[in-house]
């Protein structure tokens, strides 16, 4: 028996609720197999397009107040978390396989004096025009940056993940043997401070999140969930080619040269090497694979496979 810790691309999720549903159940099935093998199971899932859809919804609305952007996030935990979950359960009653899952409302603590909280990066939300980004500006104080000709859109810094304020709840919930769906969107980003913690207006990046609960909980694997079946160097070239069995040593270099984008597959290979540099057993592995391939790469078949 293994534990993993399973991170869902967005584009697991579709575009709108009902898309996502039907997504859903696809990706269920490969878990549940999981599951029924005997392996303990964390999921996290993104939420870049949901929180934006949500915090949008609020920020255009005429009879509703504003909600706090930490608000929003929990809100897309929520709703997300229970398609997740039911998909999950109505799979596992397909195949027979008696256990339980919860969705946990996940607060993850960052470092209010972490430098990228000053270059807010993370786009959220719908374009605007050069007039209505003044107004946001003036009205609600949001840091605004063009994005790539299309107009204005609301940015938000992405700091890097401290600690999971309820890692033992989730510990509580894999010793019972649940299955655990957590961290949804890289969890609510808070602050401590006077021994308070504080919801921040930011968005972690889902990928470090599961990282840092792989680390925290010991799992055996991470594996990270995406579009592609590999990570590739020279991608989108005549000279591509698929990373499969690799060191860390081996995939540090290209991301010292910026092979990867800083979007997309850099803070994925970083996430595995974080997770990988922190266990002590050199047998624990790091997978990069696709959602379609998702049965193969749980049992190291394919994807990119990184050991320490």
């Amino acid at each position: 028996m293994s534990r993993y810790v399973i991170s869902l691309g967005g584009n697991a999720l579709g575009n709108n609720a009902e898309e996502q549903k039907a997504l859903l159940k696809h990706v269920a099935q490969p878990i549940v197999n999981l599951i029924d093998d005997g392996h303990e199971v964390v999921i996290v899932h993104g939420n870049g397009p949901q929180v934006g859809m949500i915090n949008l919804a609020f920020t255009e609305s005429a009879s509703t107040p504003d909600m706090p952007f930490p608000e929003c996030g929990a809100m897309s935990q929520g709703y997300i978390g229970f398609h997740l979950q039911n998909a999950v359960q109505n799979e596992m009653r397909l195949q027979n396989v008696q256990k339980d899952i919860a969705s946990l409302v996940t607060q993850v603590l960052v470092d209010e004096h972490d430098p990228l909280f000053q270059n807010p990066s993370k786009p959220v939300g719908a374009f605007y025009s050069e007039a209505e980004k003044e107004e946001l500006v003036r009205e609600k104080g949001y840091i605004m940056k063009e994005d790539s000709g299309r107009g204005y859109r609301r940015v938000v810094a992405s700091p890097l993940p401290v600690d999971v304020i309820e890692k033992n709840m989730i510990q509580s919930l894999l010793h019972h043997e649940h299955i655990v769906i957590c961290a949804g969107g890289g969890g609510i980003p808070v602050i401590e401070r006077e021994n308070k913690l504080e919801g921040v207006a930011a968005v972690i990046d889902k990928d470090y999140a599961s990282a840092k609960i792989a680390e925290l909980i010991d799992a055996d694997t991470l594996v990270i969930l995406t579009a592609v079946e590999h990570v590739y160097v020279h991608f989108n070239t005549p000279d591509q080619q698929a990373l499969e069995h690799v060191s860390i040593a081996d995939v540090k270099p290209y991301l010292d040269s910026d092979e990867f984008a800083k979007g997309s597959m850099y803070p994925k290979v970083q996430a595995c090497i974080n997770f990988l540099e922190t266990c002590e057993n050199g047998d624990k592995r790091a997978v990069i694979s696709s959602l379609d391939k998702a049965v193969d790469a749980f049992h190291y078949h394919t994807g990119t496979i990184i050991k320490k």
